[in-house]
């Protein structure tokens, strides 16, 4: 029957789509449902960047033990699929004596956890690793680090593709029912079924659970607001600088975070809000970033802060709460062959190719699981970017083809053979922020103001695209409405 599947996983996060990767080692056929237009649309693509270690999370709890797997687990998937990663370390500060009974509680659970080479140094040590740095002690965990959340997202979900796993973008799950031993799913007016369903639906995971009858499980949806700082000030922070963390706090405090592309983030901020899509930048807010970014780096001018965005965190603690609840990760006795994944929020990034081996596990105990022959775990082509290769390489690949030698986004330095991969991506998504996310066109000093009328021009000219076909990310979302002027006759 068409549309029927072994498993269907509901949502195309990091989450969903490691597992989507996971699954497609084996003989059965997968399919991810996605309400958005592309992948690694919201909090996937929303967040810090940071490779946790596993200290902050209560020892024996589902949170603690995937963190410090998936840390471990998380070089050689990024070898394999070609993302750039890096393990810096970071300092966790105390400023004052309460704080650094805080260290120490940390270290004690991090040990606890299994987090490898913890320490506790006096100022004069972390200055030797962070010139500058304010704080009386820190806490050092050299396993933490950092990469670039939404192309993980994007290479699991490409590799996945590319071993039979089928992608439904734009195809938000409306209903659901469980008739006989199958999930019968609706989404953007088609009917899937399915033997397994796995709920990886994130910020909407609660209202996967209630289309099944399942209402013990609320999301609270929480907003982290960051600012981006030019490259400008790339090689300031030799690792990652955190605040001690204060009980009740929804998240782990406002810090300097390095990205492997080069940037700064200051963030996040932590505000409940009632709306899951509710990714405004406000005033107040920036106004205090902007506050840390000069207390931290005291030489920040203004034109070094080049961005701001949010994301929602899944949180399923309420206001006035705060903290942090345990990963619900569970295949449901009173609805055979439902996986329900409910509050993956931060460490769910470094956790998700040890979630992925969990669900894997849980699946086995549902269906036959035979390997796969021809699974190829492997992406082809650069890590990271054309930019970033020795000299050598890069005339090597100029050679084979001139688009290498075209620069298009000139802040970034994206070459037009990376945008046209970009555009001609595995799913088949051609949005603005396709592109962007994919080859870092755009996200320069200028945000595109140089380059996104040339690649509007490469859409057109190779791709056939027409004013109305531009899209930012959503169907909503169009980039060029009605006439710019009226042609002379």
């Amino acid at each position: 029957m068409e549309n029927q599947y072994d498993v269907i996983i509901i949502g195309a996060g990091v989450v969903g789509n490691a597992i989507a990767r996971e699954l497609s080692r084996y003989s059965i056929s997968v399919a991810v449902l996605e309400k958005e237009l592309d992948v690694s649309m919201g909090t996937s693509s929303r967040n810090s960047g940071v490779l946790h270690s596993g200290i902050h999370y209560k020892p024996g709890t589902l949170r603690a033990r995937l963190n410090v797997l998936g840390n471990s687990m998380m070089a050689d998937l990024c070898n394999d699929l070609k993302v750039k990663i890096n393990y810096l370390g970071k300092l966790t500060v105390a400023q004052d004596e309460e704080e650094v009974k805080s260290l120490h509680m940390l270290k004690e659970q991090g040990l606890a956890n299994g987090v490898p080479g913890l320490e506790i140094l006096e100022k004069n040590e972390m200055r030797k690793i962070q010139p500058n740095v304010g704080g009386i002690k820190a806490l050092h965990s050299p396993t933490t680090g950092i990469i670039c959340p939404y192309s993980l997202t994007i290479a699991l979900a490409e590799n996945a593709h590319a071993n039979g796993c089928h992608f439904y973008l734009g195809h938000a799950v409306t209903s659901i029912q469980k008739q006989d031993d199958l999930f019968e799913v609706n989404a953007a007016g088609k009917r899937f079924r399915s033997k397994v369903l796995i709920n990886s639906a994130g910020l909407y995971s609660a209202d996967i659970c209630t289309m099944l009858g399942i209402d013990e499980y609320k999301i609270y949806p929480c907003r982290g607001e960051y600012l981006i700082l030019d490259k400008r000030l790339d090689g300031t922070l030799n690792v990652l600088v955190y605040p001690a963390p204060h009980q009740g706090k929804a998240g782990l405090g406002i810090h300097l975070t390095n990205t492997v592309s080069g940037n700064i983030l200051i963030g996040p901020s932590n505000e409940y809000q009632d709306d899951p899509e509710d990714y405004a930048c406000t005033a107040n807010i920036m106004a205090l970033l902007r506050k840390e970014g000069h207390d931290l780096l005291p030489n920040l001018t203004t034109s070094d802060f080049i961005r701001s965005f949010s994301g929602l965190r899944a949180k399923q603690t309420p206001p006035g709460v705060g903290g942090f609840k345990d990963f619900v990760i569970e295949s449901r006795d009173d609805i055979k062959g439902f996986i329900n994944l409910v509050g993956i929020e931060s460490p769910g990034l470094t956790s998700s190719p040890a979630i992925a081996l969990m669900v894997k596990d849980m699946v086995e105990k549902l269906l036959t699981l035979e390997p796969k022959g021809g699974f190829n775990g492997i992406q082809s082509g650069i890590t990271g970017y054309f930019h970033q290769l020795p000299d050598e390489q890069k005339a090597d690949l100029v050679s084979q083809n001139p688009d290498y030698g075209e620069v298009v986004c000139r802040c970034e330095q994206i070459t037009k053979k990376e945008v046209l991969d970009a555009i001609s991506n595995p799913l088949g998504v051609r949005t603005i922020n396709a592109i962007k996310y994919r080859s870092r066109a755009m996200m320069g000093r200028c945000q595109g103001g140089f380059c996104l009328p040339r690649i509007v021009q490469i859409m057109e000219k190779e791709f056939g695209y027409k004013p109305e076909d531009y899209l930012l990310n959503s169907r909503n979302s169009q980039l060029f409405i009605g006439k710019m002027r009226q042609e002379l006759v």
